[in-house]
């Protein structure tokens, strides 16, 4: 009895009736990767992600405002102290990626950055 609700949907195309989409198997939420900032580092210092795959980084300070800046992947994102902030990205194109601190943040701010390896 399978071949009655797929006659029926052949049907309904060919003379042009509104037939509803089918859903996709796959509509999994995007994985959540979460990433800390604090004077003057992040944690971790290096994620994997894959090429194509939607990924929400979940962004937090545990002290002052941070930056989160990375050119390539289109992310520019302030961090604020007390709240999250989530970024979903699908990363592209493979390659290595470095992200730094955009708000200075004190005397060591210029050595804040982490990296995304995009395989």
């Amino acid at each position: 009895m399978k071949a009655l609700p797929t006659l029926a949907l052949v049907a309904a195309a060919a003379l042009g009736l509104p037939v509803a989409p089918r859903v996709a198997a796959d509509d999994t939420p995007p994985q959540v990767v979460e990433i800390v900032a604090k004077r003057f580092e992040f944690t971790p210092k290096e994620i994997h992600l894959q090429k194509g795959q939607p990924v929400t980084l979940r962004l937090r300070s545990e002290d002052v405002t941070h930056g989160f800046f990375a050119r390539k992947l289109k992310i520019d994102a302030e961090i604020l102290p007390g709240k999250t902030t989530d970024v979903t990205i699908t990363p592209a194109e493979a390659g290595t990626t470095t992200v730094i601190c955009n708000h200075f943040c004190g005397s060591g701010h210029g050595n804040m950055k982490m990296k995304i390896v995009v395989e």
